[in-house]
This record gives structure tokens, sequence and C-alpha cells, in this order.
């Protein structure tokens, strides 16, 4: 079977080239292409020290002082903490990053059909001060994982992102590697792990300051395949 190219498919991660010269090998996820695996390490370094590129998976974002209530109204439950992540029943992640603004983040599995039910219920006419953000086409989506994922953090930012100092789903807005980002606490299996988003364009810049950090620890890209492995294994 042919490998799929990223540049096959209408929409792909600002790594592309990246993650091709990296010797990825892509599975198609809604209109794009995302770095399924790496190698047969991939496994391993997932429970290490791995990181992902994430960025085709679909999300959206809300801002406005109505935006939390209204998409309470559209089911999403549990944002009643800023800087706190909740898992919500059909799939989503769903981060309180204020009063006035939250992200949804969809499964490995790229299905998303929850996110557009929701998207699909705004209307400028009936959601009062609440306003869609791009976040798919505005920021990128990494994943780090394994048990040295804080010891790699320590050296890119200021924040204690340690398991004692940071719960899982604990969010930190931030700087990593002198720029601003978004870092969520996101265990799978077990396994400690981080979700990072930050400004599309910076995506090539910290991928790079990241596998720099890593490499102290043998730290690897991986794939979504290892991401999702740890999730059914726990």
């Amino acid at each position: 079977m042919a490998r799929l190219n990223p540049t096959d498919l209408p929409r792909r991660s600002p790594l592309y080239r990246t993650l091709v010269e990296a010797g990825a090998s892509f599975a198609p996820v809604g209109d794009g292409a995302i770095a399924e695996a790496f190698g047969k390490e991939d496994s391993a370094a997932a429970r290490t020290l791995g990181l992902a590129d994430l960025s085709p998976l679909p999300r959206a974002g809300w801002k406005g002082r109505g935006a939390l209530a209204w998409l309470a109204e559209g089911g999403v439950t549990g944002l009643d903490t800023d800087n706190r992540a909740v898992p919500q029943a059909n799939g989503l992640l769903a981060l309180r990053l204020a009063p006035t603004e939250a992200v949804l983040l969809v499964s490995f599995d790229g299905d998303t059909a929850a996110l557009d039910g929701i998207a699909a219920g705004w209307s400028i006419d009936t959601a009062g001060l609440c306003f869609p953000v791009p976040r798919m086409e505005s920021s990128f989506r990494f994943a780090v994982t394994g048990e040295q994922g804080a010891a790699m953090f320590a050296k890119l930012c200021a924040v204690d992102l340690r398991p004692r100092a940071f719960p899982d789903l604990a969010i930190a807005q931030t700087s990593v590697a002198r720029m601003n980002a978004v870092v969520c606490r996101r265990d799978r299996g077990g396994v400690l792990g981080y979700e990072i988003l930050g400004e599309w364009a910076s995506a090539e810049y910290l991928w790079a300051c990241l596998l720099d950090a890593m490499q102290e620890f043998g730290g690897r890209p991986v794939g979504r395949a290892a991401l999702a492995a740890l999730e059914t294994s726990g």
C-alpha cells in the first residue's frame, strides 16, 4: 500500500515537512494527515519521553462574557474553574482558560461529531456575547508524554510542572522556550503527559526546542498511535 503523503490532503500540520524528513508515516484524519508512527520504538518512547504533533486533530475555541454559559447550554460540563481541563462524556477535552474563554479538543480518533454539533449551534443572533475563535487556523497542538516529561520542561519553563505541584488536568498559561503557550497536564494510561497549544507560526521553533531539550533524556518524536495505545492500556 502506498504511503500517504500529507500534500495529498487539503489540511496538514505546519510541521509536515519536518515530520516527513524524520521518517513519519501518516494517516488520514478528517481532511488532513497526522503523523501516525515513526518506528518500532514509539511505544517505549511514549512511556519514557516522546513528542507528538497532534495539530491536524480538530479543535475550536470561544471567547466572550457569555462563552461559558453558551457552551453549558450546548452540553459542555464542568467548566467551573479557571485553568482546569474537563474530559467530556462525548470524548472532547474542554479547557477553561478564563471566565471568558474555553477551548475544545477532539480525541485521538479525530471524531468531530460532538465538536461539529456544538459549533453548528452558534449564531451571532442567538449566542449573545460568545464568539468563535479559529483555533484550527491559529494554534498548533503538541503532546509530551513519558516519565521524564516534567524534568524536560524544567529546562524550558519557569512553572513547576512536576506531578506533585501540577495535578492531572491542570492548565498553565505560561512561557515555554520564551514563547507563550498553554500547557495542560493530560495523563494517559497512568503515564505522565502534557498537551501544548501555541501560535501556529511558532510551531517549528517550539518543536525544535522541545526535541533539543529531550536529548538529555533520550526523548524522540512519536506518532499518534503510541499515545492512543497508552489510553487503552490504562
